[in-house]
C-alpha cells in the first residue's frame, strides 16, 4: 500500500484470524504424557488493523473504484471477499489498490482456512509495503502455528516468522493515529497486533528450545492482548513446564482453561502434569 496511509478500525472478525479450525494443528512438544492441542483461537475477538491507503496513486477508474468498494464492502463475508478480491487482481494487476486488495485476501484466507494461500499472498503483500505491520503480524503467528518441522523449507519458514514479527514490532508503534477512531481503539488494534507479534516470536522459541525466550514473548502477548488467545496461555503453561517454573506453568495452564472451548481439557490436564512435576523435580531460579 503506497501513498499516504490510514489506519482502518473495523468491527470484530467474524471467523478466526489466527490458527483457526482446519488450519494445520501445530506440533507443540509434548509435555509429560499430555498431547498437544491444535492451534485454536475464538473465533470473535480478533480486531483487524488495516493499512490503507487513503489516497493512492494512479489514474482514477471509475469501474475499478466501484469493484474495489465492493471488496471492502463484503467484510463480513470471507467467501464473497475471496472471490471479489481474486476477481479484482486478475483484471486490474496493476491497481492502484493491489496493496489493500492482497492485504484483505490475506485475512479472507485466513479466516477459511487456507493457510498456503494466505502465506503466498501475504509474502506478496509484504513485497509491496514491508511496513504493513498487520500483514507482518499474521504471517508471523500463523507460520509457526501451522509449521511442519519435515517440510524441506522449514527452517527457512520458521526463520521468516520471525523476521516479520520483528518487524511487526518495529512499524506498528510509529503508525500515526487517524481522526477518524478514537485513541481507545487505535491503542487496542495496536496492542492486539502487537500481541499477535508476540505469541509468534513466543512460539518460535518453544520450537527452538529457548524457553526464557518464550516466555517473555508469551507474557508480552497475554499482557498486551485485549482479548488474550487461550493458546498463548497454553504455550506459556508449556514453556515455563520446560524451564522447570512449575508454579508459574500450573498459573499459565490454568488461565487457559479458563477459557471456553476444546482446550480447556487439555489445559487442565496440563496443569496437573505440572504440579506433579513440580512435587517431585526441583524449580529451576528465575
Amino acid at each position: 500500500m503506497t501513498g499516504n496511509r490510514k489506519v482502518r478500525m473495523v468491527t470484530t472478525l467474524a471467523a478466526a484470524l489466527l490458527g483457526m479450525s482446519g488450519v494445520a494443528s501445530a506440533q507443540y512438544p509434548k509435555t509429560g504424557q499430555q498431547q498437544s492441542p491444535p492451534a485454536q483461537q475464538d473465533k470473535s475477538k480478533v480486531q483487524d488493523l488495516t493499512l490503507d491507503s487513503a489516497a493512492p496513486a494512479g489514474p482514477v477508474n471509475a469501474e475499478e473504484d466501484a469493484a474495489y468498494k465492493a471488496l471492502m464492502d463484503a467484510f463480513g463475508d470471507p467467501k464473497k471477499r475471496i472471490e471479489l478480491g481474486e476477481a479484482f487482481a486478475q483484471k486490474y494487476p496493476q491497481s492502484r489498490y493491489s496493496g489493500p486488495v492482497l492485504a484483505n485476501l490475506t485475512v479472507a484466507y485466513l479466516q477459511t482456512g487456507d493457510v498456503a494461500k494466505m502465506e503466498a499472498t501475504g509474502d506478496k503483500e509484504i513485497a509491496l509495503n514491508p511496513n504493513d505491520g498487520q500483514t507482518l503480524a499474521i504471517l508471523g503467528q500463523t507460520i509457526p502455528r501451522s509449521f511442519n518441522p519435515s517440510t524441506p523449507d522449514a527452517v527457512k519458514r520458521l526463520d521468516k516468522a520471525e523476521q516479520y514479527s520483528k518487524r511487526a514490532l518495529e512499524v506498528v508503534p510509529t503508525m500515526p493515529k487517524p481522526e477518524t477512531i478514537t485513541d481507545e481503539a487505535f491503542t487496542s488494534a495496536k496492542n492486539q497486533t502487537l500481541a499477535m507479534a508476540h505469541s509468534g516470536l513466543g512460539l518460535i522459541a518453544v520450537r527452538r528450545g529457548k524457553y526464557a525466550d518464550a516466555i517473555a514473548d508469551l507474557e508480552q502477548s497475554v499482557k498486551l492482548d485485549p482479548s488474550p488467545d487461550p493458546v498463548n496461555y497454553y504455550l506459556l503453561g508449556l514453556a515455563n513446564e520446560k524451564a522447570s517454573h512449575f508454579d508459574d506453568a500450573v498459573a499459565a495452564f490454568n488461565k487457559c482453561a479458563t477459557f471456553p472451548g476444546g482446550m480447556a481439557n487439555t489445559c487442565k490436564n496440563g496443569a496437573e502434569e505440572a504440579k506433579k512435576l513440580g512435587a517431585t523435580e526441583l524449580s529451576a531460579p528465575k
